[in-house]
């Protein structure tokens, strides 16, 4: 009945990893009971957990991007102005949405210039950037390095951005922040590109993105 249940939850997932390893463990986990009732409550709430890298070291995200071809969650995050925004705002253009852990870092910064600098001759098309920054020092980092064709927005007041979309790091140091992610956007908010960059150190694919949100 529990295996039953495992799909009912996510029909369309592949689960057989998730079976093989619950079966396998169902030799050394004394209450199976308990370890299935664990593993469904945590599949009904959509906790399937994908793996990133610091420096080598794994970790985890609470979930993951969303799917191919559907359409993304709306968010409330913040300007820098301190003006709350949604995705709605933003609705009618490509979207591409690059999602770093925090833009005053050298990597997170190098990837919001490089979109920046590639949109200069498209204003069809809108980046933007999250991060759990506050916007004041959002604001810094866009006037050091002259960053205005991109729109910067804040998780200071909430993190539900990071967990509706998957990105919320768990574990580790950098708990509480977001994966390094990009996701391109069309112009009714279905995803037509996802990347989840797994060493958190690594510049995400820009060719990729930029060909998706350009085409």
């Amino acid at each position: 009945r529990e295996l039953c249940a495992l799909f009912d939850f996510r029909q369309g997932k592949n689960f057989s990893d998730v079976l093989l390893f619950h079966l396998n463990l169902g030799s050394i986990v004394p209450d199976l009971k308990n370890f299935y009732f664990i593993s469904l409550r945590n599949l009904k709430n959509g906790w399937i957990m994908a793996k990133i890298t610091i420096k080598g070291h794994p970790f985890s995200t609470n979930g993951e991007l969303p799917a191919l071809h559907s359409e993304a969650p709306n968010f409330h995050l913040v300007d820098q102005d301190l003006q709350d925004r949604t995705l709605r705002d933003f609705k009618g253009k490509r979207t591409l949405i690059s999602i770093v852990p925090s833009l005053d870092t050298s990597v997170c910064s190098l990837s919001a210039k490089t979109f920046n600098q590639h949109i200069l001759k498209h204003p069809e098309v809108q980046v933007l950037v999250v991060s759990a920054d506050l916007p004041f020092a959002q604001k810094r980092v866009c006037g050091a390095e002259h960053l205005h064709n991109i729109v910067t927005l804040s998780m200071m007041r909430s993190k539900d951005f990071a967990k509706d979309y998957g990105v919320l790091i768990v574990d580790g140091p950098m708990a509480g922040l977001c994966a390094r992610s990009v996701l391109v956007l069309d112009a009714h908010d279905r995803v037509v590109y996802r990347e989840l960059v797994h060493e958190l150190s690594h510049e995400p694919d820009y060719k990729a993105a930029l060909k998706a949100l350009l085409t």
